[in-house]
Order: C-alpha cells, then sequence, then structure tokens
C-alpha cells in the first residue's frame, strides 16, 4: 500500500463537515475576494503569529514581492539570503530589480549560516532574507544583531515554518515582517494557493495593502503599479477552519518525527534532523541526510519507491547553480555546505495522520536496504 509525501484527503477527511460548512456559507454569501472572511482570517493569524497586523495576498512568493517592494528594496539593491531554498525566495529579490547575494548555511539546521552573513554586507546592501528551511527556525538573535549594527531590513521566509518558535518567540514575529505561503502542503495549507505577510510595521502593513490591489486605496485611486495579488475569501474560510486544528496538528508532527529520530538513529549513515536549543520546529517537512559515502540517495529514493513509499528531494539543485542566476557569476564550490546538502537530504512522508505503523514501516525498508549496502 502507497505511503505518501502528503496526505491530504485524509486530513481533509477529518475535517469535513467543518470545511464544507465554511465553503458553503461564502458560496451563499457571494462575497468571493476579500472581504470579512479574508479580514477575519488575517485578524486570527495576527494574533498567532504574535504581530500586530496580516495582510492576505494571493501567494507565498507574493509575500515576499510585495513585502520586499515594501521595505523599500529597488533596482540596484542588495538582499542576503540563502542558496539552499526553494527559488521563490531570491526570485522575489530578483523582481525587485535587487541582486540576490547568496551565504552558505548552516550543515545541521540547512538554514543560512550568520557567521557567513557579514563577509557579504556591502553598501548596496539593504536587507537579510532569512529562511525558515524545513520548519526549523534559523538564527534570528544572531541574524538581527548583524541587521541592526547594518541598519539592514530583515524579512523572514517562513513559508515551511508557520508556528515554530525559538525561545517561545514564533517565526515571522522578529523580523521587519514574516512571508507565509498556504500552498496545499503546508502545515496550514489552502485548497489553492495563498499566502500571507505579518509585520509589527504599519507602513509595510498599508503599502502590502495598497500593493495587492493595483496600488489602490479606494476603488479607482490609484497611487502607484501595483499588482492583482488578492486572498480569496473561499481560501480563507477554509483556512479559518484548519487553523484551529493548526497547534494539535503540529504537535503530532512533532511527536512523529521523535518516532523517525529514535528509529533511524540505530542506522549508521543516516543522519536524522537536528533541532537547535530552545527551539521548538513546525516538522513541515522531514528531512534526513544520506551521509556514508557508500549509500547513493537516489538508490535509497527509487528503492522506497518500489516499495509503494513516496519521497522528495528539497532541492535538488542549489539556486547559486541554476541556469537563472548565472548572471551572478557562481560556480560550483562556491558555496559547499549547500552543495554537499542538495546531494544527500531526503524528505519523508510527514503529515498529522502519518501512524506509527507507517514510520515503522518505513523505517524498516530503510533498514532492510541499509543492510543490503552493508553495515547495520
Amino acid at each position: 500500500m502507497t505511503i505518501p509525501l502528503v496526505d491530504l484527503k485524509a486530513q481533509y477527511d477529518s475535517i469535513k463537515a467543518e470545511i464544507d460548512a465554511a465553503v458553503q456559507k461564502v458560496i451563499q454569501s457571494g462575497q468571493f475576494i476579500l472581504g470579512p472572511e479574508v479580514k477575519a482570517f488575517e485578524n486570527e493569524m495576527a494574533a498567532y503569529c504574535a504581530t500586530k497586523y496580516a495582510v492576505g495576498v494571493a501567494s507565498g512568493t507574493d509575500a515576499l514581492h510585495l513585502t520586499l517592494l515594501a521595505s523599500g528594496i529597488k533596482s540596484g539593491d542588495e538582499v542576503i539570503t540563502t542558496p539552499f531554498t526553494f527559488i521563490a525566495t531570491a526570485e522575489s529579490i530578483a523582481k525587485c530589480g535587487a541582486r540576490p547575494v547568496f551565504a552558505d548555511i548552516d550543515p545541521k539546521t540547512y538554514n543560512i549560516d550568520p557567521t557567513q552573513i557579514e563577509a557579504k554586507i556591502t553598501p548596496k546592501t539593504k536587507a537579510i532574507l532569512p529562511v525558515h528551511l524545513y520548519g526549523q527556525p534559523a538564527a534570528m538573535e544572531r541574524i538581527l544583531e548583524i541587521a541592526r549594527k547594518h541598519n539592514l531590513k530583515v524579512i523572514e521566509d517562513c513559508a515551511q515554518a508557520l508556528g515554530a518558535e525559538h525561545k517561545g518567540k514564533k517565526v515571522g514575529s522578529q523580523g521587519d515582517a514574516g512571508c507565509l505561503s498556504f500552498f496545499p502542503s503546508k502545515n496550514l495549507g489552502a485548497y489553492g494557493d495563498g499566502g500571507m505577510v505579518v509585520t509589527n510595521d504599519p507602513k509595510i502593513t498599508e503599502t502590502v495593502r495598497i500593493l495587492r490591489v493595483h496600488g489602490s486605496k479606494t476603488t479607482y485611486q490609484h497611487f502607484t503599479h501595483g499588482f492583482n495579488s488578492r486572498l480569496d475569501a473561499l481560501q480563507a474560510s477554509i483556512l479559518r477552519v484548519k487553523l484551529k486544528h493548526l497547534e494539535k496538528w503540529s504537535a503530532l508532527r512533532r511527536s512523529k518525527a521523535l518516532l523517525y529520530n529514535r528509529l533511524l538513529s540505530q542506522l549508521d549513515g543516516i543522519e536524522t534532523p537536528f533541532i537547535e536549543k530552545d527551539s521548538k520546529s513546525s516538522c513541515n517537512y522531514y528531512t534526513i541526510r544520506v551521509k556514508d559515502s557508500r549509500l547513493k540517495r537516489g538508490d535509497l529514493r527509487k528503492h522506497l519507491d518500489s516499495k509503494g513509499i513516496q519521497t522528495m528531494v528539497y532541492y535538488p539543485l542549489s539556486l547559486h547553480l541554476q541556469e537563472v542566476y548565472k548572471y551572478l557569476g557562481h560556480k560550483l564550490g562556491d558555496f559547499p555546505q549547500s552543495e554537499q546538502a542538495q546531494e544527500q537530504v531526503l524528505s519523508l512522508p510527514m503529515y498529522p495522520e502519518l501512524s506509527e505503523e507507517q514510520i515503522e514501516q518505513i523505517v524498516r525498508v530503510i533498514g532492510d536496504w541499509r543492510s543490503v549496502i552493508g553495515g547495520r
């Protein structure tokens, strides 16, 4: 029987009555774009993220792009970020006309290494864009310290980390703004695209609100060129239902991760996810590292697939090596930690409904494959 990477059907089945009622309510209201459902969801998300404001937009990518624009990022500027992330992070910088400047990652957390940041700062640097990858909070204390020293904005990419915390502080609440994605596979996923900006800055809030509706404050009164980037009411209604369950789901994810950790720790050459002290991961993905040089990640993926177990590699080619960023002039070897991670990481099934028996089966399949290769 197949064990999917994510099982959205199982999640829907568990809250079907609530979802169906919420969707029906919106359909009967006849108001599908912005409106009271979106406003209510924005208020609930601001409270959840411990920020003063939240602005719903059409996607996580738009959340990043509009926030950077609202933070004053423009053509000729530089923004420091990680090469080990989904392209939307750097793409949003480039869409502002700015230059993505990469700093290598911490090999334990896969997040940007704060010790690599200061060497990248130039007079053109205007912001740092850390990513809380796989749900693990980045080293925000050190990043914020560097930003204050150099008068830089900090925009948090929280697409994979909603609900994650460090020392009791939610991701998205520490920088100038946090950017969320409601892509279906996320911990809080819509039934389509959606995103949000959370912030304590009223200026960023107002600017993003203007940008998301074609640069207007009031209908047909336009102050700048903006975008069509509105979170629709149907998605907001679905997300409002799911938000009520998010803490329970996140706790279940963490319990599944602990079981994975315990079972996989018995297998040489397989490294389980590192959790920083005083941090709470969202466990959006459960990502192992295939470290033994005798083991081939591709072979392990094929073996798992043959047993009906889905996996994914996030991410197989670091951004500095992508064709689209050839103009930045990078080459293989420039960011060795990111390049090593891209060859070794493998994400296993992770979702609240994943059973202990399924996790045991996954680990057993990995163990059987490992024993054939050699060692225990």
